[in-house]
């Protein structure tokens, strides 16, 4: 009971967090797949996670795909706009 209800409020944490993150990009109008690509990324490592939880696949390859996946959002984040100054 207690790995469905976990589950159920990281799925339920990661609607929300994609939503903020869309909602951030519209209001400062960015735009482009490639400023996108970072959380795209790391959203892959959570869905990633909860399908090796879930289907026992809690092994190499499933760490292998998320470290692969945090190395290309960590490459990717070369594409974020760079905040502006203030004074």
């Amino acid at each position: 009971m207690v790995p469905v209800i976990l589950t159920i409020i990281l799925l339920i944490g990661l609607v929300c967090s994609i939503y903020i993150v869309v909602q951030k990009r519209k209001k400062s109008g960015i735009t482009g797949m490639k400023s996108a690509l970072t959380s795209i990324c790391l959203y892959l490592v959570a869905i990633t996670n909860i399908l090796a939880y879930w289907y026992n696949f809690i092994g190499v390859l499933s760490w292998s795909i998320g470290v692969f996946l945090l190395l290309l959002g960590a490459y990717f984040t070369k594409y974020l706009p760079m905040p502006e100054k203030r004074f």
